[in-house]
């Protein structure tokens, strides 16, 4: 066989990079690493390319996202499958007519009201357009439910399988190496960190393992003992014959996406071209797939027409157990509009060591070991029927608040205050006046200890390492110094460390750390006992007094310090206990064994009667963190911010012996001096508050963002956290912060708005008479 013979003939059995899978996105990802100049990348695949869920796919391509950085994603692709054609030499079928979405109820407006103080401060082009502007771009829409359009102007669709031979053409251009067919049938790691990738033609010794397989994923991840959770979801469109009022239009039509209506809908030539998002219940997996993996068409899927065509979305998803894997990247896409921007994204990441901005909401890593297959297909149901749902403001899963009799029952998102509002003041009030209880267990949770824990620490953190019986905040930064993630690091016997996260970064942390360890060769045991432990949290003025009916210990102010951590029994209860909360009040956070928190729990409630003790929620805990100043991870600061324009300098110890990572970079920044800071707003507003990501204003220009917000009940306003340049950054400073399509007047104040309670005892002390 010619093709085999040819294949040999350029065999390597050793490669830096290899690529497994041919679809649009291992292709686009071999272009962006050959083409930074990445020398021996192989892509292997077992078909041909495109063979897999590409082919079938629409082809979408639209500048809009309701994620932040997932626009900057969308952006690169469009913009690199405009310039394709020219650097390729080959075809790739790009329509650029534009898309507009539909909004048929009052709710669907103020939802593009507000994407559209998220479109403000990005460069891409967005416009909410009037009926008559959606007739006159789509003059065979049925008008008479529209209200308005969300125009996107570089909207449009590409044709797939040419996208990804244009993508094809330009890694073997810039000296990749694409080997088809060519099954991998297992995959090895070896001592030294490397993988050895068995094929049928030899073994292939390489530095670093992508799995690009989409809808083969799953068995690829299994040859390395990861269970990747993912699903395949029917999705099918028709494609209809010629259309004369279609063939008589002399421009293309731009895209329309009906969003009430729930599907998608492009001219194909001379005729249409319509896709449904069906709802939870109608939609439909495919068990056989999840199970045997078998062919794509296997079904008879064709309840439309002879026409139907069937694509598999897979969903990103990726369970990791509690192994350290080194060098294997999980990258499947939801859309072709994922494929060039996430291409450069991961190929960015792997030559420079950490990623170019900040995209947790993708990152496999999000999930533990509670995505079971049940789990993963329930979910897999509920984020494709709810492709076209209203996405309000803090969409969440589970309460944030609690009910009380009176108050109006049931999740009632809204995009102005809603029936949480009251409740959440009274939740706020109850831990500023009496003392309150949340449960944190979500938090993630690590034990460090050897001979090398000290000195790992020191170089991980930009912070000092907290002496025995300690603990302080600090700061992982990346090579460049941005803000990789934020833990709390107590020392709790010689040598010994707990590290807590937040709920979502659990494993985000955790690779950071376990890279670090392994290239640096420390030697150390790190744990993860998130699921192990509970932790819970005590806070406000009576916290003291309601702990102290529980134990023999002295938790005076001067016996149990701020920021310190010690082991006692609570009701016989065995807690390792720190005196920190982020409500800023007075408060512990008592870590436990998991089987302990019912028992726990109960005694603190019991403990607690004459004070009035209560739960409180994390929408309160925003609301006091907010009000003390506090930064949030994924908020204020991420991998898109330095530190120092957060307003972490307190944390951030240049000057300290060790050589922490981003150190050079972070004294580069200082010397340079900051573009942009981090300043915090009061805001003039109605019935609506500000939560993060809206454009602010000033001299009618947008000059930057807010990062989170809400309504603070101890000044009866809104409050921000805004990014701003340098030279509109000064307290008194007068600015706007556009919310559902208006402006309201915000003004740079001094921060914080409440003193902490350790700030306001010291004050006290010194006879000042503190602010709350």
């Amino acid at each position: 066989d010619k093709h085999e013979s040819k294949l040999k003939a350029s065999w390597k059995d050793r490669a830096d990079t290899v690529i497994i899978g041919g679809g649009c996105v291992g292709v686009s990802l071999a272009y962006h690493l050959a083409k930074a100049g990445l020398k021996d990348v192989v892509l292997l695949e077992k078909s041909e390319l495109t063979a897999g869920s590409t082919w079938h796919a629409a082809g979408l391509t639209t500048y809009f996202h309701p994620g932040i950085n997932l626009k900057k994603i969308h952006a690169y692709s469009i913009k690199l499958y405009e310039k394709l054609e020219e650097e390729t030499g080959q075809p790739v079928g790009f329509h650029q007519p534009g898309s507009i979405r539909i909004a048929s109820t009052p709710t669907r407006v103020d939802e593009f009201k507000y994407q559209m103080t998220r479109a403000g401060w990005h460069p891409t082009e967005q416009y909410l357009i009037t009926p008559e502007k959606v007739q006159e771009l789509f003059p065979l829409l049925n008008m008479d439910k529209v209200l308005a359009g969300l125009y996107n102007p570089g909207d449009g669709h590409i044709d797939p399988y040419s996208l990804t031979m244009a993508l094809a053409a330009g890694a073997r251009k810039y000296g990749a190496q694409l080997n088809y067919p060519v099954q991998v049938t297992n995959l090895k790691s070896r001592s030294d960190g490397t993988w050895e990738v068995e094929t049928p033609l030899g073994i292939i010794q390489a530095k670093r393992i992508v799995n690009t397989a989409g809808f083969w994923a799953r068995d690829v991840g299994k040859m390395i003992g990861l269970q990747h959770p993912l699903i395949p979801v029917h999705h099918q469109y028709v494609v209809t014959s010629t259309i004369p009022e279609v063939k008589a239009l002399k421009t293309e039509l731009p895209v329309i996406r009906d969003l009430e209506g729930s599907y998608y809908l492009r001219q194909e030539r001379d005729g249409l071209l319509f896709g449904p998002y069906e709802s939870e219940e109608k939609m439909k997996l495919q068990d056989s797939w999840v199970t045997n993996g078998k062919s794509l068409l296997q079904s008879n899927l064709s309840p439309f027409s002879e026409k139907m065509l069937v694509l598999v979305l897979t969903f990103k998803k990726q369970n990791i157990k509690d192994l350290a894997v080194q060098d294997f990247f999980l990258f499947l896409r939801y859309g072709i509009i994922h494929a060039g921007g996430m291409g450069k994204y991961l190929s960015d990441w792997i030559l420079e060591g950490e990623p170019p901005f900040d995209l947790i909401e993708v990152d496999p890593n999000r999930y533990g070991k509670w995505t079971t297959t049940e789990y993963t297909a329930a979910k897999a149901r509920e984020s494709y029927g709810f492709n076209n749902i209203v996405g309000y403001p803090k969409e969440k899963r589970q309460p944030h608040w609690f009910y009380k009799p009176g108050d109006e029952t049931g999740y009632k998102p809204s995009f102005r205050r809603t029936n949480w509002f009251d409740p959440v003041g009274r939740e706020y009030k109850q831990v500023m006046e009496k003392v309150g209880v949340i449960d944190l267990s979500p938090f993630g949770k690590f034990k460090v200890k050897g001979t090398d824990s000290v000195k790992l620490l020191d170089h991980l953190f930009a912070n000092v390492v907290p002496k025995v019986g300690s603990t302080n905040i600090s700061h992982m930064l990346t090579p460049r110094g941005k803000v990789y993630a934020e833990l709390t690091v107590s020392q709790l016997y010689p040598g010994e460390f707990m590290l807590v996260t937040g709920s979502g970064s659990e494993l985000h942390d955790l690779r950071w750390i376990e890279e670090k360890v392994t290239r640096g060769g420390y030697k150390v045991e790190i744990e993860n006992v998130t699921d192990e432990m509970g932790v819970l949290s005590v806070a406000g003025p009576y916290a003291r007094q309601v702990l102290q009916r529980l134990t023999n210990e002295d938790l005076s102010d001067s016996s149990f310090k701020f920021l310190q951590c010690r082991h006692l029994k609570l009701s016989n209860i065995a807690v390792t206990a720190i005196r920190i909360s982020y409500t800023g009040e007075l408060g512990w956070e008592l870590y436990h064994r998991k089987e302990d928190s019912v028992p726990l729990y109960n005694a603190i409630m019991e403990a607690g009667q004459k004070e009035g003790i209560d739960d409180f929620g994390t929408y309160a805990l925003n609301a006091l963190r907010l009000e003390k100043g506090f930064r949030a991870w994924g908020a204020e600061m991420n991998c898109d911010t330095n530190p120092l324009e957060a307003g972490l300098e307190y944390f951030v110890k240049l000057n300290k012996a060790a050589d922490f990572t981003g150190k050079q970079a972070l004294k580069h920044i200082k010397e340079k001096g900051l573009k942009r800071r981090l300043v915090y707003l009061t805001v003039e507003t109605d019935n609506v508050d500000p939560e993060g990501n809206e454009s602010v204003w000033h001299n009618g220009k947008v000059i930057g963002n807010t990062t989170s917000g809400c309504f603070s009940y101890g000044a009866q306003q809104s409050l921000a956290f805004a990014y701003v340049p340098m030279e509109v950054s000064k307290v008194g400073q007068k600015l706007e912060v556009e919310l559902l399509g208006k402006n309201y007047p915000a003004t740079i104040i001094q921060e914080p708005l409440v003193l902490t309670e350790p700030t306001r005892v010291r004050l006290q002390r010194k006879g000042e008479s503190p602010k709350i």
